[in-house]
């Protein structure tokens, strides 16, 4: 059975759990400018394991300054079928409370058109069905390892992408609240639609960090209360990607989800048309179907 390679998206230190043998470190560029840092790749149990610190080592970039477009491409070149997000939200809802995991099924946007969201352009259209923007098997599996490891794990929710990097007004967290969304945070778009064009399983592990600010019983969102909650649960995190891993490592066989062909007829270009720049640099993506 072929290997399965997993990346994982997410803040530094996850490359150092421990278990992870053959440790390397690859420098990519890409047709899109350069990732975010150097990938870290390893082995874990039956599994190939890729990190990136969405962000760089050190917290270096906005969430309007990550080359998402670099970010997945580079998982592309490096054979990952499967992305998990690892990434500290606030709760919108008082039954979330912070330290809790949420593994979000839907994403609303409302970043402000400076993030490149899509790979096509440049003489090829491609339109991906996106109604259901998470891979619901990469989820599942996601949500049962965060039982498994005694997290306390809401399945489901919407995630509100907001461009940052201030946290919301009061006036605006009330608003998004009454949208009924689930949590809010800064980065998951455009990163899962890159990950949907690219055919890669896509999921969140998504940590509450606080209450936003529309929360009158608790302090409002800050630094330090983000950290702290992040550093509290690391080792968390670390369980939940092991156990998930395991999983996909004893399920995966061929992949049935709508992620591994989301392109298939989503290129409504005449492939005669497509110029040869324009197929060369998106080979890893649309290749196969050339």
């Amino acid at each position: 059975m072929k290997q399965p390679i997993i990346g994982v998206i997410g803040g530094s230190g996850l490359y150092e759990m421990e278990g992870l043998t053959d440790v390397r470190e690859v420098t990519l560029e890409t047709p899109f400018g350069a990732p975010s840092d150097a990938y870290m790749t390893g082995v874990l149990g039956d599994a190939q394991m890729v990190f990136l610190p969405r962000h760089g080592r050190g917290h270096r970039l906005l969430p309007s300054e990550v080359n998402y477009r670099a970010n997945i491409y580079g998982m592309k070149t490096l054979g990952v079928e499967h992305i998990i997000s690892v990434s500290a939200v606030g709760s919108m809802k008082e039954e979330i409370v912070p330290g809790h995991i949420v593994v979000p099924d839907q994403f609303f946007d409302r970043t402000q058109g400076k993030r490149a969201s899509t790979f096509f352009g440049n003489g090829v259209v491609g339109h991906i069905q996106f109604a259901d923007p998470v891979c619901a098997d990469l989820s599942a599996i996601l949500v049962e390892s965060a039982r498994k490891v005694g997290a306390t794990v809401h399945q489901g929710g919407t995630y509100v992408c907001i461009e940052g990097p201030n946290f919301s007004t009061r006036a605006e967290s009330k608003i998004y609240r009454s949208w009924g969304v689930d949590i809010i945070g800064m980065t998951n778009l455009p990163e899962s639609r890159l990950a949907r064009e690219a055919e890669i399983c896509y999921g969140t592990v998504a940590l509450a960090t606080d209450y936003d600010c529309w929360h009158e019983g608790h302090d409002d969102v800050s630094v330090e209360a983000v950290i702290a909650i992040i550093q509290q649960n690391v080792a968390t995190a670390k369980e939940i990607i092991r156990t998930a891993v395991n999983a996909i490592v004893q399920q995966q066989q061929v992949r049935n989800c709508v992620c591994a062909e989301a392109l298939k007829f989503a290129i409504i270009t005449d492939k005669s048309l497509i110029p040869h720049a324009t197929q060369q640099m998106l080979e890893p993506i649309i290749g196969k179907y050339l």
